[in-house]
């Protein structure tokens, strides 16, 4: 297809105060082919022959005769229709509920894009306006747009996760009997809001086995949710015109400002809905009583190795008293004996000393039979006895005193007297 510029009449001739500022390129030839449905629908037309009003209606004819054929109905189960909807007006197409409308409320967000065109197959075939105007109802063709609305929403992969953000049965509500089943009932309200997470896959709930690292990781990642949910569906619309552009930047702007409040009221929502399921948790009194009951345990241990450290320094303190008391007894009675022993080795020693003066007593101071011995004999022997006595150690003291006791003879005495003067010189007697 070869398109040129048209040529000027030959009366032209340029305004005044008409000047060029460039010129014209030079001409490409370049081959274009129209593609797309909408060419496809004006050469069906021009082909045919046919009105833009005639072609819809046989488009639309076809189109209800392919939902007749199509046997795939079985994959969406039928859904009664509620009265009210059918009386929308399409203009407020916004506050409908889409799903409701093609009859998918049973599948709502889990809703295959095959199970999108049956329902939609099969409401066109019963809602068509010329399938209304056939029965009589003229002008009845309100719900059918809905119809249309509803299907151009949910077939768009970003319009319906707009959708989906703000589906008012998206959220399931949390149990109000707390009596119930807490993991049945908990587990349904988080799967809900699990599907918004931009991180899969969601961790579990758990049951009430689930080991304590595995539940506080499931409630960090709640706390910490990273969710796609966005709200823009909720915008008011900008209008087309740019007549007025500062409006239009007014409405924009306060629609980023409406979807910052509507994202920070549903995080402030779901954190609030996390605080009750870690308060109603049975396992979180079990961690609790578990870690009191090791914190118990711990603190016994410290406190029973105080009291045996304690009971060891005590063990300790009164066996050192016991040996110190022993000790001071044991000393005690050592210094007692050995006073004993020297009282005792005096006695003796006095005792000996006795018997060696009292032998020479007994002998008469050796004096013959018969007569006296002077008072000279008596100091001299006396003297030497004291003598004897005096350098005798007390041993060979015991000694001698042993030979002189059980009343010796003179000889005897004197004898034994003589075998000590060794130790003694100068003994004037012996």
């Amino acid at each position: 297809m070869v398109s040129t510029l048209p040529q000027l009449p030959a009366d032209w001739s340029a305004p005044e105060g008409f000047s060029a500022t460039a010129t014209f390129s030079s001409p490409v030839k370049r081959q274009v082919e129209p593609v797309g449905p909408g060419f496809l629908a004006h050469a069906r037309r021009t082909l045919r022959g046919r009105t833009w009003s005639e072609d819809e209606k046989i488009q639309a004819q076809q189109n209800v005769k392919k939902v007749e054929d199509d046997n795939n109905d079985d994959l969406v189960e039928d859904e009664p229709e509620d009265p009210e909807m059918l009386k929308r007006d399409p203009k407020d197409w916004k506050k409908q509920d889409h799903y409701a409308v093609l009859g998918l409320s049973k599948y709502r967000y889990k809703a295959t894009e095959e199970q999108i065109r049956i329902a939609h197959r099969r409401k066109v075939l019963k809602h068509h306006p010329d399938k209304k105007a056939a029965e009589g109802q003229l002008n009845e063709d309100g719900f059918f747009k809905c119809i249309q609305k509803a299907f151009e929403i949910l077939l768009d992969s970003n319009k319906r996760r707009q959708w989906d953000s703000v589906d008012p049965k998206a959220n399931v509500l949390p149990p109000k009997n707390k009596g119930g089943d807490f993991f049945e009932d908990w587990t349904k309200v988080f799967d809900a809001e699990g599907r918004f997470s931009n991180k899969q896959p969601v961790p579990s709930l758990g049951t009430l086995e689930t080991e304590k690292p595995e539940v506080d990781a499931f409630y960090a990642f709640f706390y910490n949710f990273d969710s796609w949910r966005t709200f823009e569906y909720l915008d008011e619309d900008v209008p087309d015109d740019t007549s007025n552009r500062d409006n239009k930047r007014y409405i924009e702007k306060k629609n980023k400002a409406a979807r910052q409040k509507h994202k920070t009221d549903d995080i402030a929502r779901l954190r609030k809905l996390v605080d009750t399921a870690l308060k109603l948790d049975p396992r979180i009194q079990l961690f609790k009583e578990k870690e009191r009951k090791a914190k118990e345990q711990r603190k016994w241990e410290r406190e029973a190795g105080a009291r045996e450290a304690a009971e060891a320094e005590k063990k300790a303190k009164e066996e050192a008293e016991k040996k110190r008391a022993e000790e001071e007894s044991a000393s005690k009675a050592a210094k007692e004996n050995s006073k004993k022993a020297k009282e005792a080795a005096k006695n003796a020693k006095k005792k000996n000393k006795r018997t060696i003066r009292g032998s020479v007593k007994d002998v008469n101071y050796f004096a013959a039979a018969g007569s006296e011995p002077s008072a000279a004999d008596i100091d001299a022997i006396l003297n030497d006895v004291d003598a004897i006595i005096d350098k005798l150690d007390d041993v060979k003291l015991q000694d001698l005193a042993n030979k002189l006791s059980n009343n010796p003879d003179a000889d005897t005495v004197k004898a034994a007297f003589t075998e000590s003067k060794d130790v003694v010189s100068g003994l004037k007697y012996f």
